[in-house]
């Protein structure tokens, strides 16, 4: 086997969906920090977004089956939680596939700027606490729509 080239790889890893968001992509997330040969050895290295966040597992293994379902056996995952992710890794991308999907994308400034869905920016924060840890809920006071705001971290 012709081994793949690291850009190949990386396009294959961003058709990964990430298992709370599906529209967003584990590269787009901007969990997986870097894909390097050593040797034969395919190694990838991901850092999660918090340390107990449920779904880091099911990436893992959603990434190794990615990779295996390429043709790549001699795959190594490497988790580093140092430095920790943050919001700023998001992609431009994967900031637009949140807003198109329903989710106001993390603004530094201290919540959504605007509704996802009708871009009214008359919003209010109902909690804190959202559909998963990482976000909040807010709702539009125009079109009166809740959303998911994607918390900053």
């Amino acid at each position: 086997m012709v081994t793949p080239a690291t850009e190949q790889i990386w396009g294959w890893l961003d058709a990964v969906p990430d298992p709370e968001i599906p529209v967003i992509s584990v590269v787009d997330l901007g969990i997986i920090r870097d894909v390097r040969w050593k040797g034969e050895t395919l190694e990838v290295t991901l850092t999660p977004t918090y340390s107990g966040c449920p779904a880091t597992s099911v990436i893992e293994i959603s990434v190794e089956q990615a990779l295996r379902d390429h043709g790549l056996d001699n795959v190594t995952l490497k988790r580093q939680i140092a430095p920790p992710w943050t919001t700023e890794w998001l992609s431009d991308k994967g900031r637009a596939k949140l807003e198109a999907y329903g989710i106001a994308p993390p603004n530094p400034a201290g919540g959504p700027t605007r509704c996802p869905r009708c871009q009214s920016t008359n919003v209010k924060r109902i909690s804190q606490f959202g559909s998963t840890p990482c976000k909040a809920q807010w709702q539009c006071r125009d079109c009166l729509e809740p959303f998911d705001y994607f918390k900053c971290i």
